[in-house]
């Protein structure tokens, strides 16, 4: 009688946050939220190693957090691994939507593909304060795969300066909040990206306060308000969200 092993095809997680504990709490979240272990990612620091080489296929799907870079600041201001990995992102979409591959895109995850597919993002409007925003689901988004029977409308954890100001040719959107409309988008059949953050909880967002007080999201002076405010909150269905991909999408080889 012989044994036949099953090798999963690892999830591919892409991190821009250069504050290591930050990128750390951001991983452990997504590992907690996700029921993924720690032996079923690659995780990737952007912003401190490049990936230019990565073969999509190699990954049962792809997921981009969030961090303090802004798709939409100007060139020249940006630093130098931010230019690099912005464009080794662009190399990596050419392949997500050549094949059809996976991919979660959480805030800075949504910026990044909505300007890849040709739509605009800038500081113009829809910019979210830290906290959470109510989120709707339209009548695409109440039949999707990925989203078909949550709640109509719950809560999620946002805090972004940037916003898209459109959905691309392409694009379909699936959910939105009164302060911005494009909060939940696909492409395809697989490619997911969405404006708020489906790994946080509340002591996740109190330590990311903490995290960037002085990289104006909020005046510094408002920080212990914010905390105590925050200790208050709930947002679930964003990590029922990131716990459907991942069940959806694990595959093997």
């Amino acid at each position: 009688m012989s044994n036949t092993y099953v090798i999963m095809k690892p999830f591919l997680i892409l991190q821009l946050r250069e504050l290591d504990e930050a990128a750390d709490q951001e991983l452990e979240a997504f590992l907690h939220y996700g029921k993924l272990m720690r032996s079923e990612v690659r995780r990737i620091r952007m912003e401190r190693e490049s990936f230019v080489d990565i073969n999509v296929t190699d990954y049962s799907a792809v997921i981009v957090g969030g961090g303090p870079s802004n798709v939409s600041d100007e060139a020249g201001s940006k630093p130098d691994y931010q230019r690099r990995f912005e464009a080794e992102l662009n190399i990596l979409f050419d392949q997500i939507f050549d094949k059809d591959i996976p991919y979660l895109g959480n805030c800075y995850g949504l910026g990044a593909i909505i300007k890849y597919a040709g739509g605009e993002v800038s500081k113009e409007k829809h910019a979210e304060a830290v906290g959470t925003t109510l989120l709707k689901l339209n009548e695409k988004g109440k039949q999707d795969p990925l989203l078909q029977g949550l709640p109509n409308e719950f809560s999620a954890f946002c805090g972004h300066k940037e916003a898209s100001q459109s959905v691309p040719a392409g694009g379909i959107l699936l959910g939105s909040s009164d302060g911005c409309p494009v909060q939940i988008v696909k492409f395809k059949r697989n490619v997911y990206a969405v404006q708020f953050h489906c790994e946080l909880d509340a002591s996740g967002l109190i330590e990311r306060i903490g995290y960037y007080k002085h990289h104006g999201y909020f005046e510094p002076d408002a920080a212990d308000a914010l905390i105590e405010k925050t200790k208050s909150m709930q947002a679930e269905i964003p990590q029922l969200i990131l716990r459907r991909f991942v069940d959806r999408y694990r595959s093997a080889v």
